[in-house]
């Protein structure tokens, strides 16, 4: 089998690692949480990073009138089954072994991950700032206006007395990985001679 076919293959299987490990992790660290709260984020569902973590981040939020994290969102639906179709089609088009259709396969793949990174920042700002006007505890920016609690996307950021942090996890990585294998399995084929 030529190189380039096993690339494509082998890169669009890697996706099938978002099954199982996370995509994505945001932690808060305080001084009165000796170990930081964390959720890890699958394309299925939320998770704690520790027993109970989501409860807790979910009681401090009250606080201050944030919306609860919920068990599942729409999104939970609709990714597994996008992976599942672009990690099937990926490896059909590897057998096919035809380099045009793999970038075809890494644009459309590149532009669903651009999709979902808008669609989770989307949620991380109504998150942070659609919040209860009945709230317990209501914080000002120095210009008078209510303060959100926007997690960052990506990076770390402080928020109140806390410092949140935002980076992706191993199944990003594989995400990645897999992707980075389908372009140079473009890039290779074109320089593959034709059978």
């Amino acid at each position: 089998m030529k190189k380039s076919k096993l690339l494509m293959i082998i890169g669009s299987l890697l996706l099938l690692g978002l099954f199982v490990f996370p995509l994505w992790n945001i932690t808060l660290e305080a001084p009165q949480y000796p170990t930081p709260l964390g959720m890890d984020i699958y394309i299925n569902k939320f998770a704690d990073t520790h027993e109970f973590d989501i409860k807790n981040i979910n009681l401090m939020n009250h606080y201050v009138g944030m919306q609860y994290i919920p068990e599942t969102i729409p999104e939970f639906k609709i990714f597994p089954i996008a992976i599942l179709v672009m990690s099937a089609l990926g490896v059909i088009i590897g057998f096919l072994g035809n380099h045009k259709l793999f970038l075809v396969w890494f644009v459309v793949m590149a532009l669903l991950g651009v999709a979902g990174m808008y669609d989770f920042y989307l949620w991380e700002y109504d998150y942070g700032h659609n919040l209860d006007p009945k709230a317990i505890m209501t914080f000002k920016n120095p210009d008078g206006s209510v303060m959100g609690f926007q997690p960052p996307l990506f990076g770390s950021k402080d928020i109140l007395n806390f410092k949140a942090h935002s980076y992706p996890r191993l199944g990003a990585y594989f995400l990645f990985v897999g992707m980075f294998m389908t372009l140079t399995a473009f890039f290779i084929g074109k320089k593959e001679p034709k059978s």
